[in-house]
Order: structure tokens, then C-alpha cells, then sequence
């Protein structure tokens, strides 16, 4: 049986609630991943207005959208009452023909996000606004509501399991970092001799600078050139392909990326750290790397790509408050001066062990968790499709 297509305009009103005195209430941002947020949880800092009187509060089961990040996926349905932004748009949904968890669904959908993009108005895309009225001319498919629960139903196990994986992919990876704090941090490091990045090195360079290699000359095939993508997620991924020729390789040589290079960022996102695959091809890096090859007798690439990015010390040296943070300003002289104590190295390599068994089964989480947001991703496009 089909099911009627219905606009947004014939099951949802727009309402606005003021705080007016009601200042204890919490302040909820929407997020494009996790829908409503603390606001002071999800920025680590107040960023909403001391005086809330002008908010708009949202109540159980409200929806609400940022009509400049729509299309980017920010709309969700409140859980509990707090205040938001007036900048959002609320709306509640007619409860005798909707079911609040397959709407939440459905405008969450790859479908109706694609369709978003086309609604704003503006001339600066990412500035483009979606009023209520244009939101509201959305066609979606409205089944009978013992269908619309089930659908929902359905997709929720989906999506719980794969909440699952991923959460079981943080924890492997909050276990590499207790394993390297336990093993470098706890103890032992007092009786450990210092040593600096700089001293630790065979090799440290960045890539070429100015009119020793410009974007005219990259070309869609020959030898990579590795750049802050292949390094900003602190491990090594192949990410935009660029390319020069054999013969401006030539010219560039010194900047070759060696197997089990450290590779930090110094410019752009500072501060992210990768260890560069044994099985990497002829390459050079860019000026916006730090690329340093050392002396693996007395340390290890995977220590010193732990230590950078965990280790106190080398944090405190950084000006570094929490790991994982964007650091303020990073150069070469930076990073040659960083002091940190050197473990044994018969130390350092039963750490790469025990992380080199942890990245097998993360990676192996990874694949499963991909083939789990293939099947979602399918599952959705049935189910508000009609074909479930």
C-alpha cells in the first residue's frame, strides 16, 4: 500500500515559548550528531547570553532546527525542558497523526537532509537561512501510526547497535592510553634519563617553502605529497591525493617521508601526530609538516607519537591543557626542544606490541562499524521510502 505524502506545514506548528523567569532552566545547543546538548558541557564554556529571558524553552517531545546549520543535520526532538537560543526554530507535531520518534527519524534521514541544502536563503552558503515556512513545505511519507511506531522501532535497535560499536571502538582506544600512562608515566620515569625531541633525531625537516613548490604544479598522477590531512586525526590516512612529477621529485628530494617518519602538524590544525605506514610509497611532505626520522636504537616512532600527544609533560611543555586539544602555535625549534624522559627501548617495544595487538582489533571494529552505517544508511532509505 502507498502512503500519502504529506507537507510538514499539515502536522507541525511552530511555537514560542519565552524563559521569561525561568533562569535555572539548563541552555541545550542542537548538535548535527548528538541533537540536544548542555551547552556548557558540549563548549566546555559559556557561550549563550547571561540574561536567557529572550529564549525560547522547548518542552518534552518539541522539536527544533538552526536555520543556518539545517543542512548540515542540526535538528532534533527535546527529552527533557530547557531553554535555547532564540536563533532556533520549535515546533511540536500533531500527536493524533505523528509519532515523535518516526518524525525524529525521518527528518534526520539522508533524504530530507540533501533536500535542506536547497531551502536557504542567502548569498553566503554557509550562511543560507531555512525559515519556518519554506521547512514547512516538505513533502514526507506519512504511514498509518501502528506503521510509523514500528519503523521507528526498527531503526532504534539499528541505531543502538551501532552506538555499540562505536563506543566499543573509544574504549579500545581510552586502552592504548592507560596502557602508555601506566607503563611511561606511573612511577618509573623519575629514574629515567631526559632527552630531546631534537636529540632523539636523525632527521627533522619540514617541506618546501614559496616558489620552491607551487599548487600549479601538482599534477593528478606521480609521486604523493603528504600534507595536514594524512596526519589530522593523529594516525596516518590517505586523504586528498596531490602529486608532482619525477622530476620536481628530483628537485625536492630532501623532503622524502621515510617509512615510520613522526609526522606533526605546524601549521593549520597544529599539533596532530602520525606515524607514517611501512608501506609508504615515494613521498615528500609539505611546509605545513614536521618530519622527523629517528634514531629508532634509542626511541621508538609510536613512543614518541604516544608521548606527544599524552604524555603531562610534554603537554605542559606545549602549552596544552587537556590532550587531544588544538595546540596555539607549533614550529620545528618548538618541537627539537621538547624534553621528555627516554624509557629503555626494550620498554618502548613491548608498548608497540601490546598497541600494534589493540589496532587490530580497532580495525577491525572500524570495518564492522562501517558495514553497520551501510546497512543504516540503507535501512533508512527503505523505511521512509515506502519500502519496508
Amino acid at each position: 500500500m502507498r502512503w500519502p505524502e504529506v507537507k510538514l506545514g499539515h502536522i507541525i506548528s511552530q511555537v514560542s515559548r519565552t524563559a521569561r523567569d525561568r533562569s535555572a532552566t539548563p541552555v541545550y545547543s542542537i548538535s548535527k550528531h548528538d541533537g540536544f546538548v548542555r551547552s556548557d558541557q558540549y563548549f566546555k564554556k559559556q557561550v549563550f547570553s547571561e540574561d536567557t529571558s529572550s529564549y525560547k524553552v522547548v518542552l518534552p517531545g518539541d522539536f527544533a532546527y538552526s536555520p543556518i546549520h539545517l543542512d548540515e543535520g542540526s535538528i532534533a526532538r527535546a527529552s527533557e525542558e530547557g531553554l535555547i537560543s532564540p536563533m532556533y526554530r520549535v515546533f511540536e507535531i500533531d500527536p493524533d497523526r505523528c509519532d515523535g520518534g518516526y518524525i525524529a527519524r525521518c527528518l534526520k534521514s539522508p533524504k530530507l537532509i540533501s533536500i535542506y541544502g536547497s531551502l536557504g536563503d542567502g548569498s553566503v552558503h554557509r550562511r543560507r537561512s531555512v525559515s519556518f515556512e519554506r521547512f514547512s513545505d516538505v513533502e514526507i511519507l506519512l504511514p498509518p501510526l501502528p506503521e510509523q511506531r514500528r519503523i521507528a522501532a526498527i531503526l532504534n535497535k539499528a541505531d543502538a547497535l551501532r552506538r555499540k560499536r562505536k563506543r566499543a571502538i573509544e574504549l579500545l582506544d581510552s586502552l592504548a592510553q592507560s596502557i602508555f600512562l601506566e607503563m611511561f608515566v606511573s612511577g618509573e620515569q623519575k629514574s629515567w634519563p631526559a632527552a630531546t625531541v631534537g636529540s632523539l633525531s636523525l632527521n627533522m625537516r619540514t617541506g618546501p617553502f614559496g616558489s620552491q613548490l607551487l599548487h600549479s604544479e601538482f599534477v593528478d598522477n606521480g609521486i604523493p605529497v603528504l600534507g595536514i590531512d594524512n596526519a589530522v586525526t593523529n594516525e596516518f590516512r590517505w586523504a586528498e591525493r596531490r602529486y608532482i612529477t619525477s622530476r620536481k621529485y628530483d628537485e625536492l628530494r630532501r623532503y622524502t617521508v621515510l617509512p615510520r617518519d613522526v609526522l606533526i602538524t605546524i601549521m593549520g590544525t597544529c599539533g596532530r601526530c602520525a606515524v607514517v605506514p611501512d608501506d609508504i610509497p615515494l613521498a615528500i611532505n609539505t611546509k605545513h609538516l614536521c618530519c622527523i626520522t629517528l634514531d629508532i636504537g634509542r626511541c621508538l616512532p609510536e613512543f614518541l607519537h604516544a608521548a606527544f600527544l599524552q604524555h603531562p609533560s610534554v603537554l605542559r611543555q606545549l602549552g596544552v591543557e587537556a590532550k587531544g586539544a588544538v595546540m596555539p602555535g607549533l614550529n620545528m625549534g618548538i618541537i627539537k626542544g621538547l624534553s621528555l624522559p627516554l624509557p629503555p627501548i626494550e620498554l618502548q617495544a613491548e608498548f608497540v606490541r601490546l598497541v600494534r595487538r589493540l589496532n587490530i582489533q580497532r580495525s577491525l571494529g572500524i570495518e564492522a562499524q562501517s558495514s553497520m552505517d551501510s546497512f543504516f544508511s540503507s535501512l533508512q532509505s527503505r523505511a521512509f521510502s515506502g519500502q519496508f
